[in-house]
């Protein structure tokens, strides 16, 4: 009686370790699931303003708390343009303005990138060519794709009709919204 007893609690001993692994790995891949994992890439496809020809698209790249903001856009009048993360991404009303104002989750003031202390949807002018295109490439601190206050992703990115002048508040004086692209990941 007493071997099978001690059979029996050595058994129930095994059983239960050989358990322990296959319920860790179920959590596991259950904890895998349930956290996703952030994107790296998004992109906003641009909307034009009534009666304008404006088309193009703007890529965004996260890497090493750096994110980098790639713009390939035609149709512009050649000269600088107010370039600018807005807090909703709404394009839907004609003049944009359902995109909401500035990205600014730390409550700064309107001001040249890379300044101390500006909005962080604040990406100063894009400058259009001759032809009216704007290939440019610009890389800026302070946003994320992840989760969170600091996120790109629904956001709005909107080019203004005339040059951003740095320092107006709030919003640079660049004049009318004359495109608009709601970001998205990839």
């Amino acid at each position: 009686m007493k071997n099978i007893f001690i059979t029996s609690i050595l058994a129930l001993t095994f059983m239960a370790c050989a358990q322990s692994p296959k319920q860790t790995e179920t959590t596991t891949a259950a904890e895998a699931i349930a956290t996703p994992v952030a994107p790296t890439k998004a992109q906003a496809v641009l909307k034009a303003a009534n009666g304008s020809k404006i088309k193009g698209i703007i890529h965004f790249s996260e890497d090493g708390g750096k994110m980098k903001i790639e713009t390939m856009v035609e149709g512009l009048k050649p000269g600088p343009h107010g370039f600018h993360l807005h807090e909703t991404g709404d394009c839907s009303k004609a003049d944009f303005s359902s995109a909401g104002g500035h990205f600014n989750p730390a409550h700064s003031t309107h001001g040249a990138p890379g300044a101390n202390g500006h909005h962080a949807g604040d990406f100063g002018n894009l400058m259009a060519n001759n032809k009216g295109k704007a290939a440019t490439s610009l890389t800026v601190e302070g946003l994320t794709m992840k989760p969170g206050a600091d996120s790109i992703i629904g956001k709005a990115v909107i080019i203004h009709q005339d040059k951003d002048d740095l320092k107006s508040q709030p919003a640079g004086n660049s004049g009318p919204r004359i495109a608009c692209g709601v970001i998205e990941a990839l």
